[in-house]
């Protein structure tokens, strides 16, 4: 299972996503008012709206909360949110990609920077780091209840790349080309990923000691936990040495 996939694994098993429920709404919000505000408020029309909505609801969120949400994106006192990525090295020269939506530019870099700095991390120029990342859909589904057999050659004639399971969970990523349909099939089959989403998933991972490794993942931790950060990806191999200490 890749990195990413486990570091999330580990933490639904810890009760984090739990406990981060609110910053997970917050996330979301934000998304559905950028891509209201960027292509309408009717979900039917515009499929990046569309797929907030259908994340929002995968992540059990209140109806109301998302009306809201599309409301104050085309209300009068629509707020407008920017697009803002930041690229760079954590210790032992783990590379670090952070997508962040924000209303305040300058805020947003000088929380970003601190960050960096209070971890010994370096920022890098805008486009340094993006050979090292691809850009894939990658679905999350609760395994619970699917045929999982069945699924996984419906999905393969979609022309997913990977069909992994770990325990209730059912990660499923492909090019970028075939993300739209293969969330179409997932729809006409019935099923309704807990998220589904554009990721920058890492072209190759970099294993490193468990000490640094530990701290890496501290300070992805403190880039999550900021407001205007949406996505942190990295390339660091959790191995299961890793994944099992940082339980």
């Amino acid at each position: 299972m890749s990195g990413h996939n486990k570091w999330s694994t580990i933490k639904r098993k810890k009760g984090a996503a739990d406990a981060k429920r609110g910053k997970i709404f917050t996330r979301i919000i934000k998304e559905i008012i950028m891509s209201a505000k960027e292509g309408g408020g009717d979900p039917d029309s515009n499929a990046r709206l569309r797929l907030a909505v259908q994340n929002a609801k995968g992540a059990n969120m209140p109806k109301d909360n998302i009306e809201r949400a599309i409301k104050k994106a085309v209300g009068a006192d629509a707020v407008s949110y920017m697009e803002v990525n930041f690229e760079g090295y954590a210790p032992a020269g783990i590379a670090v990609f952070v997508e962040c939506l924000t209303d305040n530019n300058n805020r947003s870099v000088a929380s970003v920077r601190s960050i960096f700095n209070k971890y010994g991390a370096s920022l890098g120029t805008n486009g340094s780091l993006k050979f090292l990342f691809n850009r894939k859909g990658v679905f999350t589904i609760l395994a619970e209840g699917v045929d999982l057999e069945s699924l996984e050659l419906e999905m393969i004639e979609a022309g997913i790349d990977e069909f992994e399971v770990e325990g209730d969970q059912l990660t499923i990523t492909c090019a970028m080309e075939v993300f739209g349909a293969v969330n179409k099939k997932l729809t006409e089959l019935g099923i309704a990923p807990e998220e589904a989403a554009l990721k920058r998933v890492p072209v190759e991972t970099k294993t490193i000691d468990i000490e640094s490794a530990k701290k890496v993942m501290k300070f992805v931790d403190a880039l999550e936990d900021d407001d205007d950060v949406q996505n942190v990806y990295h390339n660091l191999e959790i191995t299961d040495e890793l994944a099992e200490a940082l339980e």
